[in-house]
């Protein structure tokens, strides 16, 4: 039978996320966050519309932008 270490480690957990996190960061472009008003409305049919396409909010919003020309 092989033995099982329990209990605590030495070190900071978090380093081990902060370093795959930089390194997510090094591919992405720099984001703005963008808030805007819509009425109740319009809301809930946005957020059906995502939920049909199976995608958040914010990922329709993305392809919808991406899709205007220059």
């Amino acid at each position: 039978m092989s033995e099982r270490k329990v209990g605590l480690s030495a070190g900071r957990p978090s380093d081990k996320k902060k370093a795959a996190t930089l390194a997510a960061l090094a591919d992405k472009r720099a984001t703005v966050r963008v808030n805007f008003d819509l009425a109740r409305d319009e809301h809930i049919k946005l957020k059906v519309y995502a939920a049909k396409a199976g995608k958040r909010i914010a990922d329709v919003l993305r392809e919808f932008v991406a899709s205007l020309s220059d």
